[in-house]
């Protein structure tokens, strides 16, 4: 397994030490690999939703139309 040393302010350390100390994390380096495998499944899902836009072709709506059924979906939810 590799090593890796990351510099980080005080404050960034002590959420780390806090959330290790709460028992959601054995240790400094679980929770740093558990944010890394967050941001590798958000980026993977975040590109198939690309791809799949892109194969569904164009699209007859403005980006305005699009704007404003996305805000009035999360309004609902």
């Amino acid at each position: 397994m590799a090593t890796l040393n990351v510099s980080m302010p005080d404050s960034m350390r002590e959420w780390i030490d806090a959330q290790v100390a709460a028992g959601e994390y054995s240790n400094a380096s679980d929770y740093i690999r558990d944010l890394i495998r967050h941001d590798q499944r958000h980026r993977y899902t975040l590109r198939l939703a690309l791809m799949e836009g892109e194969k569904s072709g164009v699209s007859r709506r403005s980006v305005s139309d699009i704007a404003r059924q996305t805000k009035r979906r999360l309004k609902r939810a």
